[in-house]
């Protein structure tokens, strides 16, 4: 890892970070509590990063922010020779998070058309079926929160294609239960599949063959694919993971951003990405609709120093994951083997089964804020009881003692 000091204690508590001082579902957090819960990492950001908005900030003036021509080289040649994936400036979108920007997108496809004018109008009724039916979006559950808030915000129905769990072989993992995916996009009603890769919270870096299969089903029942990618440059080793966008761009927007592979959520850049021009005429409209104009300038000069400079800091990181997740897997198969660990193929974010304590997950949740000071997340609002989130991009010392709260726990909730 050379120059990046990955062990590091830092110390956020009282920096006002939403992960070390934020009111837990216990109360007010104490202390003493080591937070593995939300998705972003304890470590300082690499420094061309540092640099870059330091510069910034010496210049003194913080305005309204245009996007320069370099912003946009700078993410087409990242996407060209890290993935392969061949993007154009006029296929950018830049918006202020994932979460807004996929609401923004499902409600641009759903509920709005282009007309054989070019202009962007509002569907009949709203884009309701024919007896009041509302559009349909599918999820693949368990899955990251906020898809079920987006959902349900802008006015769809929810389908769930369930995830489906096996624990046969060496090590608990999830597969795509394509049957049912077929069956729930072949529904007229259904417009989009919201789509998550690398998968949070199972940990799935799809494979080529598994991305085909879900690109043919979408395209032959016209489903759109708005696929949410903002772990894509977490790997674990051995994994590789492909945009959706390079098996099916026609029929893929792509949701993307360096904050969670960079640590920079708080500077709120992100990336639509789509080679429809009606589809970005659409979204851009929404995008004015709900006011998302506007970019923070910090988020802007950080993506470009993250993609033209970021790689050697990222590439140390992921090595330091992998051995915090060896680490992790060690502890569990060795001390709590009562509790699965689903196979990490991508992100920072465990998931690991703890069905043997009989409890509900957010019960499990606060028990351990409570009594043994440690905060993880329980699969409730995940879609799915019977499972914990850890995130484990902390330093390593911080995991250790972390992961002997967490036994503690589980071993004093277990049934006798």
């Amino acid at each position: 890892m050379g120059k990046f000091n990955f062990d590091e204690m830092t110390q956020r508590r009282g920096t006002d970070c939403v992960k070390w001082d934020a009111e837990s579902p216990a109360g007010p957090i104490d202390e003493d509590v080591i937070p593995l819960w939300v998705a972003d990492m304890d470590f300082k950001v690499a420094p061309p990063i540092i640099d870059a908005l330091r510069k910034r900030v010496e210049h003194g003036v913080f305005g309204y922010t245009h996007i320069p021509d370099s912003y946009y080289d700078s993410a087409i040649s990242w996407w060209e020779r890290r993935r392969g994936w061949h993007t154009e400036k006029d296929w950018y979108i830049p918006i202020d998070g994932i979460v807004p920007g996929m609401s923004i997108v499902m409600e641009a496809l759903t509920h709005y058309e282009t007309d054989p004018e070019g202009n962007v109008v509002e569907k009949p009724d709203n884009g309701r079926g024919p007896n009041g039916e509302l559009p349909k979006i599918i999820i693949q559950s368990p899955a990251y929160n906020c898809f079920f808030s987006s959902v349900r915000n802008i006015g769809c129905e929810l389908l769930r294609n369930n995830l489906i769990y096996d624990t046969e072989g060496d090590q608990a993992t999830w597969y795509i239960n394509f049957d049912d995916l077929e069956k729930k996009a072949a529904d007229p009603m259904t417009k989009v599949l919201l789509f998550c890769n690398p998968h949070n919270p199972c940990g799935r870096v799809w494979p080529k063959e598994d991305l085909q299969k879900v690109a043919d089903i979408c395209r032959r029942n016209g489903v759109i694919i708005v696929s949410d990618e903002i772990h894509c440059e977490l790997e674990m080793p051995g994994y590789h993971f492909t945009p959706m966008a390079t098996i099916d761009q026609e029929n893929t927007v792509t949701m993307n951003s360096p904050s969670k592979s960079f640590n920079i959520a708080g500077l709120e850049i992100s990336n639509i990405i789509t080679s429809n021009p009606s589809w970005k005429k659409q979204i851009e409209k929404v995008i004015n609709i709900w006011e998302h104009c506007d970019l923070n300038p910090f988020g802007v000069i950080a993506l470009q120093a993250a993609y033209n400079e970021g790689e050697p800091w990222l590439d140390a990181l992921k090595e330091y994951l992998h051995a915090n997740y060896r680490m992790l897997l060690d502890f569990f198969e060795a001390r709590l083997p009562q509790f699965p660990v689903s196979k990490l193929e991508g992100t920072y974010l465990t998931w690991v089964d703890v069905s043997a304590i009989g409890k509900p997950s957010m019960e499990i949740e606060k028990s351990l804020i409570e009594n043994e000071k440690v905060w993880i997340n329980g699969g409730t609002m995940y879609g799915r009881d019977g499972f914990v989130r850890i995130n484990l991009a902390c330093p390593r010392e911080r995991l250790e003692e972390a992961l002997r709260r967490i036994e503690k726990g589980f071993k004093r909730l277990l049934p006798e």
